[in-house]
């Protein structure tokens, strides 16, 4: 049997000192690590009290930049069906985390919500929407939608879901929030997606705090 590799990060227990009732899972982008995500989390935490932040750093070393992690390899030369593999087998090192976690602190999944930014976006995506009991909801900043429902590997999971990009990104394009939108909606899956006018390729004031209030929704169910 295959050992499934180990990730780890940076955390935050609820700021109400008292047993957590809830997690959230903060994914990084391309080229950073988990310590990028984890200060969202100290932003948030405050008026969050009942909340634990967890933010693992991604299981791979980025194979563009000489410093920072990844979550999957990127589609070299249109080879999507290699992106594909590499996203599946970072889904289930994620998926090992996330029961590890919720098993430390005795959560159920509806208490479980995914916080991406670009790349964190699109694994949490992948992730979620391939996972079982569904988690309360996936917030994704500047990412995008990039495995859609395929016949080997079919959506089975439709956690609520809050996308977020900036108009401006000049990195993932916006564009590809209405495209997650659309594809999203057509699955069945209740998305809300919010635009920053005049944003590039990052989580700007106003973004936080939307994205604190779908996470203090779905998270209270």
């Amino acid at each position: 049997m295959t050992q499934i590799k180990q990730i780890y990060g940076p955390s935050l227990e609820p700021s109400s000192g008292d047993k957590a009732e809830a997690l959230v899972v903060m994914l990084h982008g391309l080229g950073a690590d988990g310590n990028d995500l984890i200060e969202v989390a100290r932003i948030w935490a405050p008026e969050m009290g009942s909340v634990a932040f967890i933010a693992p750093h991604a299981p791979f070393p980025c194979d563009i930049t000489h410093s920072g992690r990844q979550w999957f390899n990127l589609m070299h030369d249109g080879d999507h069906n290699s992106m594909h593999t590499s996203m599946r087998k970072t889904a289930e090192i994620l998926n090992h985390f996330l029961n590890v976690e919720l098993d430390r602190l005795s959560i159920t999944a509806n208490k479980l919500a995914l916080v991406g930014f670009s790349q964190g976006t699109m694994i949490a995506l992948y992730t979620a929407l391939r996972r079982l009991p569904p988690i309360a909801g996936i917030v994704g900043y500047s990412g995008a939608l990039i495995v859609e429902d395929i016949p080997e590997d079919p959506i089975t999971s439709r956690p609520q879901v809050l996308l977020i990009h900036g108009t401006l990104d000049n990195v993932v394009p916006f564009s590809a929030m209405e495209a997650a939108q659309s594809s999203l909606t057509s699955a069945g899956i209740t998305v809300t997606s919010i635009s920053r006018p005049g944003i590039g390729h990052s989580i700007d004031e106003g973004g936080l705090s939307s994205g604190a209030a779908f996470l203090s929704k779905v998270l209270k169910k």
